[in-house]
């Protein structure tokens, strides 16, 4: 049985919890490998939506094991959070798995986030302000609290007043903020202590033995490609690698163990926060997406950055992921469009670029060069088959899985849980 890693092939947002719940019942276990609570999936269920940002999506279906790895930082407080609105809708968390190694963001985290993020003015990143980042300089500056740290008060006194130290000049000298106590931080930390403790493991170990055991695991990527700190467009990054090799170092499964990457893709392009973005719009058809498409954070409720499809981004992902499928979501938010414009290219300077410029100044004035493809008017939210799609429909399909290096396995045509179109097995069964 595989283990998948599902991972965005943009700039986030592509509809990764949805892809996750398609494979429903035939997955075990779901890992968050990377990140923390800077992002959210939205799953909708029936009439009801849920709206995630450190669980695993697979935390809503029945009989699987979702499981948070050593590659996450954990806000404990968000974590209990959500747990308790979950328990609050009837939802049964208690097969949560958290592993011992994962990082925990404090309170001195997101401040520090906050306070330097308006520091650097004009030149803001536009992290959410969650400590994500800072959480992850502690984790290499060898500073970092760990979930078993919080079951040792006297090692994690001692790692507290080692992080502080440094910290407080900082927030005093140079922020002009008060000093954070660490009496505060270690109290509060070891409050949530005897909650955590029953779903804490070593998962490494867990996941390990059951792909032993024949079990599948589905390993669930958090942000995206694009925004992956080694790959994605730096500086504009998350600070964790949301490509599928962060499957293997953010949960200790060897990557010979991995048989499908299957990367997320928006029938268009959307990005939160700052940074380069060749396809962009600023016009009528922004608004058009941004309306039908209800681009607005999950997590933070800010506008997404609309623009057209970018298939060298596709192509990109293809290849630094090792995509075996994509899925192509919200296909249906593209109803009612006369033309709808794909970019191919791009224009660096006056020279042609068919792949995204390493350099980070030539993809900041990269103009995209767009081949135009007739829309479609028809209501596509039912269909069930390729073939219930209109003939543009199918057009359109065909023409961008042809630029983006890798087949399109499902399409999506609807928020729902079932409005999705299924052309090849996600785990690989049709191809037997």
């Amino acid at each position: 049985m595989p283990a998948i890693v599902l991972i965005g092939a943009q700039w986030g947002d592509e509809g990764k919890g949805k892809a996750t719940d398609l494979l429903g019942s035939r997955v075990d276990y779901v890992v968050k490998f990377n990140g923390g609570n800077n992002a959210g999936h939205t799953v909708v269920i029936g009439t009801q939506k849920y709206a995630l940002h450190l669980l695993p999506s697979g935390i809503l279906t029945p009989n699987v094991t979702p499981v948070i790895t050593n590659g996450v930082v954990v806000d404990i407080e968000v974590l209990f959070h959500e747990l308790e609105a979950l328990i609050s809708r009837g939802v049964d968390v208690s097969r949560l798995l958290i592993s011992a190694n994962a990082h925990v963001i404090t309170a001195y985290h997101r401040t520090l986030d906050k306070v330097t993020e308006r520091f650097l003015g004009k030149r803001q990143i536009g992290t959410t302000g969650r400590g994500i980042g800072p959480a992850y300089a502690d984790k290499i500056n060898r500073l970092g609290i760990r979930i078993q740290d919080l079951f040792d008060e006297n090692i994690l006194r001692q790692k507290v007043e080692g992080a502080l130290e440094q910290k407080n000049h900082l927030l005093v000298k140079v922020y002009n903020r008060r000093a954070i106590i660490i009496d505060e931080i270690v109290d509060d930390l070891l409050s949530y202590a005897e909650r955590l403790r029953p779903m804490v493991a070593d998962t490494s170990l867990i996941l390990n033995q059951a792909l032993d055991a024949g079990k599948t695991v589905l390993f669930e990527g958090g942000q995206a490609t694009m925004l992956d700190v080694d790959h994605g467009t730096y500086p504009f990054v998350t600070s964790s690698n949301a490509t599928s090799g962060g499957a293997s170092t953010g949960s200790g499964v060897a990557p010979n163990r991995i048989d499908r990457v299957i990367g997320i893709v928006k029938a268009y392009t959307t990005r939160v926060g700052a940074g380069p973005f060749p396809t962009e719009l600023f016009d009528e058809s922004g608004e058009f997406l941004r309306a039908n498409g209800f681009e607005f954070g999950t997590t933070t409720g800010r506008p997404r950055r609309c623009g057209w499809y970018d298939a060298p981004i596709a192509r990109y992902s293809a290849r630094i992921n090792g995509v075996t499928d994509f899925v192509l979501t919200k296909l249906d938010v593209l109803t009612g469009l006369t033309t709808i414009p794909v970019c191919v290219a791009y224009d660096v300077d006056g020279v042609r670029v068919d792949e995204v410029p390493v350099s980070q100044s030539d993809f900041h004035h990269a103009v995209p060069i767009y081949e135009e493809f007739p829309g479609w008017s028809e209501d596509i939210t039912g269909a069930r088959s390729f073939e219930d799609l209109p003939l543009n429909a199918q057009n359109y399909v065909l023409a961008i899985e042809a630029m983006s290096g890798s087949r399109i396995s499902a399409i999506g045509v609807g928020p729902g849980r079932e409005a999705i179109v299924v052309r090849h097995d996600l785990l690989g069964a049709d191809e037997v």
